[in-house]
């Protein structure tokens, strides 16, 4: 689903994160996100951006409360490496 919000929306910044951090939700929402709810808890989303994962909370009066962001874990190429066998006596 798309979640878009008024870029006025009021962002709750619990966990102290980088004004940078909470520009680029504030962007996101009001470009609107790829948000996926979260099964278990009624308001809740990850909100998906690029590399970067937010979890956030729609408050019953319309904030948003940042919860948590991370980085995605990028995916691991494996390269082409001869098979090394261990001898053994």
């Amino acid at each position: 689903m798309t979640l878009k919000m008024n870029g006025n929306t009021g962002i709750d910044n619990l966990r102290n994160y980088p004004a940078d951090i909470v520009e680029k939700l504030r962007s996101l929402l009001a470009s609107g996100a790829r948000a996926y709810p979260d099964p278990n808890r009624k308001e809740f989303y990850d909100l998906e951006n690029g590399s970067r994962m937010f979890y956030i909370h729609i408050s019953p009066t319309g904030n948003v409360w940042l919860l948590a962001s991370w980085m995605k874990a990028q995916p691991v190429i494996a390269e082409a490496q001869p098979a090394f066998v261990e001898a053994r006596s």
